[in-house]
């Protein structure tokens, strides 16, 4: 008995190995369609009684604008270009902060959100954190920085059912991702903490001033060579 239940988990976790290097694989080069995120929030809509709102529409990252690339770098994760996946260095400084009941802030890096938003839940667990890690390594050696930053920008939350940077420079700025100024760029970048809550435009304070910092950083980020 015993020998067979250990057969089934390990026939169980070549299943799960196999089919999360293959779904990797193949969305290197495959478009994204949708992620459990977008999936969660239509069902949120329903059951509270309203309107599924779902806007979304992939672009390659050559029609988006290197302004918001760097707006999220710069926002974001300010080594994305150097690390491996996970900055350690900002991992402890957000673990100091909110030991001392500061503002709780992740130490997760885009490459860490890429691999949530795309492949898992929303939540806070120790599974769902050790799941992330193993697909963050999986799409730093798969797919390398230049699709993991094409997924994320395509794939993010942007606004109150508004995903990735194309819909999102649409309903802000009614304009193409490609033609975000940095100002702008840095408006969409400022409210990714909680893009339900905040505005790109018609911003409060908070927002605005969130926006001058973002430029300030951008300005010292040279030209992306993935």
């Amino acid at each position: 008995m015993i020998r067979k239940i250990f057969r089934w988990i390990w026939k169980m976790m070549l299943w799960f190995f196999g089919l999360s290097i293959l779904s990797v694989i193949i969305f290197k080069w495959v478009p994204i369609p949708f992620t459990p995120l977008m999936i969660t929030r239509i069902i949120e809509f329903k059951l509270d009684g309203n309107d599924a709102i779902y806007s979304h529409k992939w672009v390659p990252l050559e029609e988006i604008s290197p302004n918001l690339q760097k707006a999220v770098i710069a926002s974001e994760d300010g080594n994305f270009l150097k690390h491996s996946g996970f900055d350690f260095k900002a991992m402890q400084k957000a673990f100091k902060n909110n030991s001392k009941g500061r503002r709780l802030k992740g130490g997760s890096t885009i490459s860490q959100q890429t691999a949530k938003n795309v492949f898992l839940w929303q939540g806070r667990s120790y599974v769902r954190k050790g799941l992330e890690a193993y697909f963050t390594v999986l799409i730093e050696l798969i797919w390398g920085k230049e699709r993991i930053m094409e997924v994320y920008l395509n794939s993010i939350e942007m606004g109150n059912g508004v995903y990735g940077a194309q819909e999102a420079a649409k309903h802000w700025y009614r304009k193409p991702a490609i033609n975000l100024t940095s100002r702008e760029a840095a408006g969409i970048a400022a409210i990714l903490p909680n893009p339900r809550k905040y505005k790109a435009t018609n911003s409060s304070s908070y927002i605005d001033r969130r926006k001058d910092k973002i430029m300030r950083v951008m300005r010292h980020i040279g030209k992306i060579d993935y």
